[in-house]
C-alpha cells in the first residue's frame, strides 16, 4: 500500500488515476490539477482527496507528474521547494512525453524517477503502459508500480534505449481507428449501415487482436488460416499488397519514431 498522488487530472492522469483506486494499492488517492473542480469531481467518483500541487508534492509516495511537457518546468518551480524539504522516500512517476530520465533527473534531482508511456486504451484497461526506471528505484518499487497500474492493461518495463522503438504502442491505436474506419466506409459503400459497420470492425479487430496474443500465432500464419483459395480473402490482400498497405503502415512506425529525434 502507498499514497498515490497525480498532478494533472486530464485525460491520461485521470485514466492512469481510476487503474490506481481499482488496485488496491492506494493506501491514500491524492489529486491535484489547475483546475480545481475537475480534481474534485475526480476525488468523488473514486474516493480520493482533491488536493494542491504542493501537498501532493509533500505527501505522495509516488506522485505522478501528469502534465503537458512543455508545462512540467513551470509546475516543477512551484514544488520544489516542497520536494527538497522531504526527508522520507518517495518516486517520481513522468507521463511527460519526451523527457528522457536524464532530463528528469536535471529538473527533480538526482531521486528515483520512474518515466512511463501509457496509451489510451488504459481508460477502459486495455491499454499498454511501457516504464523505464532510474538506478535509484527499488524492485520492489517497480513490483508495487506496475500492481497499481495493473487494472489499466499490460504494463512493461524496458531499458530506456527501447522506449522510443515501442513509442508505436502509443501511435497506434490511431492507426488502429483509421483502419477501422476506412473498414467500416468500405462497409457502407457496400450497402450496410453506419452503426453496424463500425460495431463489426471494431470487434473483428479486438477479436483479432486477442486471438493473436492467446495462441501466439504469427499474423502472418493468421492471414494465410483466413485466405482460402481463389476465395475472397486473398483478393483483398492482393489489393491492399497493390496500394503497399504494409509499407505504410511500417513507415508510420518509422515516421513516429524519427519524429522523437
Amino acid at each position: 500500500m502507498a499514497v498515490i498522488g497525480f498532478i494533472g487530472t486530464g485525460n491520461m492522469g485521470s485514466a492512469l488515476a481510476r487503474g490506481a483506486a481499482k488496485s488496491g494499492c492506494a493506501e491514500r488517492l491524492l489529486l491535484a490539477n489547475r483546475s480545481p473542480e475537475k480534481a474534485q469531481r475526480l476525488a468523488e467518483e473514486l474516493g480520493g482527496e482533491a488536493v494542491d500541487n504542493r501537498r501532493a508534492a509533500a505527501e505522495a509516495d509516488f506522485l505522478f507528474l501528469a502534465v503537458k511537457p512543455q508545462m512540467l518546468a513551470g509546475m516543477l518551480d512551484g514544488i520544489r521547494d516542497v520536494l527538497d524539504a522531504r526527508q522520507d522516500r518517495f518516486v517520481i512517476v513522468s507521463l511527460c512525453a519526451g523527457k528522457d530520465l536524464r532530463t528528469l533527473a536535471g529538473l527533480v534531482g538526482e531521486r528515483p524517477i520512474i518515466r512511463i508511456m501509457p496509451n489510451i486504451p488504459v481508460a477502459v484497461g486495455s491499454g499498454i503502459t511501457l516504464m523505464t526506471a532510474s538506478p535509484l528505484v527499488t524492485e520492489e518499487e517497480k513490483a508495487l508500480l506496475k500492481a497499481v497500474l495493473g487494472a489499466t492493461g499490460l504494463v512493461s518495463e524496458l531499458d530506456e534505449h527501447m522506449m522510443d522503438a515501442a513509442g508505436f504502442t502509443g501511435c497506434g491505436p490511431a492507426f488502429a481507428a483509421m483502419f477501422v474506419e476506412a473498414l467500416s466506409d468500405g462497409a457502407v459503400a457496400c450497402g450496410l449501415p453506419r452503426r453496424l459497420a463500425l460495431e463489426y470492425a471494431a470487434q473483428m479487430l479486438k477479436g483479432t487482436a486477442e486471438l493473436l496474443l492467446e495462441t501466439g500465432e504469427h499474423p502472418a500464419s493468421l492471414k494465410d488460416r483466413v485466405c482460402s483459395p481463389a476465395g475472397s480473402t486473398i483478393q483483398g490482400v492482393r489489393r491492399l499488397e497493390e496500394s503497399a498497405f504494409r509499407a505504410a503502415v511500417m513507415n508510420a512506425v518509422i515516421a513516429c519514431y524519427e519524429k522523437k529525434f
